[in-house]
């Protein structure tokens, strides 16, 4: 871990989480040192799960970082402050396949004691391990709008729920 962010128990956060995942977004990292990449999203939530601190997100199989999470076993979800807004709808339109985000985004990764990778302008970052996933399953819809709105009958999320295995931020405040 960096030696500008300090370590906090999940329970010591503040921060809304609607705010925090679905007004201020995040960005989902995973890979290795070497080869790692990340992706804006809003979709996601924050809770408890067998008894473990846990998050969970929602990645479209079509995404390039979804194939670093499904090689992964942890990945790292990074908070900004607003200032970094540019940056962040950078990495949510543009695909990692086509472009590096770091270089076009400025971005500093950090690479943790265990490996995942986060970005030191980050206020506020969540390392997890991935302990579940599901696909979302068309049939499973209680609510036709949502296939309608959200997927136009393609490109269901796999859903992955992370165990919050250490939260870093920067005199957090929360």
């Amino acid at each position: 871990m960096s030696k500008i962010f300090e370590i906090y128990e999940p329970e010591e956060l503040n921060d809304n989480p609607f705010k925090l995942i679905g007004k201020d977004w995040m960005l989902i990292t995973a890979g290795s040192p070497d080869k790692f990449n990340t992706m804006t999203a809003s979709w996601g939530g924050l809770g408890v799960l067998w008894n473990k601190k846990v998050c969970f997100i929602f990645v479209r199989p079509s995404r390039y970082t979804y194939g670093f999470l499904e090689e992964s076993d942890t990945f790292t979800l990074s908070f900004f402050e607003e200032k970094y807004r540019e940056a962040l709808s950078f990495c949510g339109s543009k695909s990692g396949r086509d472009v590096d985000k770091v270089t076009a985004t400025g971005l500093t990764p950090i690479a943790s004691e265990s490996g995942s990778i986060y970005f030191e302008e980050a206020r506020l970052v969540m390392e997890c391990r991935k302990i579940y996933y599901q696909d979302i399953v068309p049939a499973n819809f209680l609510d036709s709008e949502n296939i309608e709105k959200c997927y136009n009958g393609q490109d269901y999320h796999r859903v992955y729920v992370g165990e919050i295995l250490g939260c870093y931020g920067k005199d957090y405040q929360g």
